[in-house]
């Protein structure tokens, strides 16, 4: 399993930044791996709720369906996603009131590759540290995002 956690302050409240987070027609305007939304079962996330969402790594599109297993409103999401060949992966987002206005975002992912402990062992080897690079770009372009609006 590899995992991988960011964060990054954000100069917008709590509530402004999960507007954005958890509006699914707004991946594409911050998440740098995100290629195409795909089925979305409710407009304004909440628990249970699914989504279809294609990701870009390495030159491969991967399909991902999500739920969301936990929406607490501005403060904490969670979601579990199921790949292809039964990879799976745990994302987070926390959000903390600086307090000054601000938000501290908090973004972390385990991820499972399929094939167990041999597709663990590939997946070190052709991701090396790109999931992290990744992480704090998308971090970066929410940022900008939410405090250019």
């Amino acid at each position: 399993m590899s995992e991988v956690i960011s964060s990054i302050m954000i100069d917008a409240p709590p509530e402004k930044v999960w507007e954005v987070v958890m509006d699914p027609k707004r991946l594409k305007d911050w998440v740098t791996i995100h290629r195409k939304l795909g089925k979305v079962s409710d407009e304004q996330l909440r628990d249970g709720s699914t989504l279809e969402q294609t990701l870009h790594l390495r030159g491969v599109s991967i399909k991902v369906q999500w739920t969301v297993e936990e929406a607490t409103a501005p403060r904490r999401a969670i979601w579990e996603g199921r790949g292809p060949a039964r990879a799976r992966a745990h994302t987070s987002y926390l959000l903390s009131p600086d307090g000054n206005g601000g938000t501290r975002f908090e973004y972390a992912n385990e991820f499972k590759p399929p094939l167990g402990p041999v597709g663990a062992a590939a997946n070190r080897v052709l991701m090396g540290g790109m999931p992290q690079r990744e992480a704090n770009r998308t971090l970066r372009r929410l940022k900008e995002l939410v405090e250019a609006e």
